[in-house]
C-alpha cells in the first residue's frame, strides 16, 4: 500500500498539489507551458533555503572530520589487525571531539520525504479523489509525470536532465575529494571503488522516477554543490586561521 493512500498523508499530498499549482499560476506569464516545471524548482528552492542551517553543520562535520583525519590514519595503522579495537577507538576518538561520523547524511535524509512527495504527485492517477491535473503538465513538450522510457518523442529533455545530474553528481564527488582528501587514506580498494559509483545511485532513480522528480533532484544537486563550495571555502579557510594562530 502506497503511504500517500492513507488519509493524513492524501491530505498533505493535495495541499502539495495545490502549492504547485498556485506557483505554476505564478509563473505561467514568463514561463508559458513549462510553469509547473518552473514550480518544481521553485520549490526545490525553498526546500534547500528551510535545509540551510543542517548544511552548515554538515559542513562543519566536514571541517571536525579534516581536523580529526591524522589521529584516525593513525588508530587505523595501531589496530589495523583489530577491526573490533580499530572501530572502538574511532567511536571514541569521535566521541571525545564531539564528532558524529553521520552528521554528513542530514540535508539527504530530510529530502527523501519531499523526493518522494514529488514522486508521488506526479504519479498518482489521482489526488484525493480527483483526477491529477499535473500529469499532463510538460517541460519543453515533456510530460512530466513521465520517466525517461515514457518520454517519446520527447526523451531528449528528460535525458538532458539526467546528463546534467550525472555531471552534478560527479562535480560534487570530484569537490568532496578535492576538501576532505584525507578521509580516503586507509580504506581498501573496494570502499574506494564503492564511494565513487554510490552517488550515481541518484541518477539510476531519477531515470525510472517522474521528469518532475528528476527535476527537483537536478535542482538540489546544483544548488548544494554550489552551496558546499561556499561553506566549505568559508569555514575551512576559518579553520585553517584558527590552526595558524594556535
Amino acid at each position: 500500500m502506497n503511504p500517500f493512500d492513507l488519509p493524513p498523508a492524501a491530505a498533505l499530498l493535495e495541499g502539495l498539489a495545490r502549492l504547485v499549482t498556485d506557483l505554476a499560476a505564478l509563473f505561467a506569464p514568463w514561463a508559458g507551458a513549462s510553469a509547473t516545471a518552473a514550480a518544481v524548482v521553485a520549490l526545490t528552492l525553498g526546500v534547500r533555503l528551510v535545509l540551510l542551517p543542517v548544511a552548515v553543520s554538515q559542513v562543519r562535520a566536514e571541517v571536525a572530520r579534516r581536523r580529526l583525519a591524522p589521529a584516525i590514519a593513525a588508530i587505523r595503522r595501531r589496530h589495523s589487525g583489530d577491526p573490533v579495537r580499530l572501530a572502538e577507538e574511532t567511536q571514541r576518538l569521535h566521541r571525545d571531539e564531539g564528532v558524529s561520523p553521520l552528521a554528513g547524511v542530514g540535508p539527504s535524509l530530510l529530502q527523501l520525504p519531499v523526493v518522494s512527495a514529488v514522486y508521488s504527485l506526479f504519479s498518482h492517477q489521482a489526488i484525493a479523489g480527483h483526477a491529477n491535473a499535473l500529469l499532463s503538465h510538460t517541460l519543453f513538450g515533456a510530460v512530466l509525470g513521465a520517466n525517461v522510457v515514457a518520454a517519446l518523442p520527447h526523451v531528449l529533455v528528460p535525458l538532458a536532465v539526467l546528463a546534467a545530474l550525472a555531471v552534478v553528481v560527479e562535480a560534487s564527488r570530484r569537490a568532496g575529494l578535492r576538501w576532505l582528501s584525507v578521509d580516503g587514506e586507509g580504506a581498501g580498494v573496494a570502499a574506494r571503488r564503492l564511494a565513487r559509483l554510490l552517488p550515481f545511485v541518484t541518477v539510476l532513480f531519477a531515470a525510472v522516477a517522474p521528469l518532475a522528480a528528476a527535476l527537483y533532484l537536478l535542482t538540489s544537486g546544483v544548488w548544494a554543490l554550489a552551496e558546499r563550495e561556499v561553506l566549505r571555502r568559508r569555514l575551512f579557510g576559518r579553520e585553517r586561521r584558527r590552526t595558524a594562530t594556535t
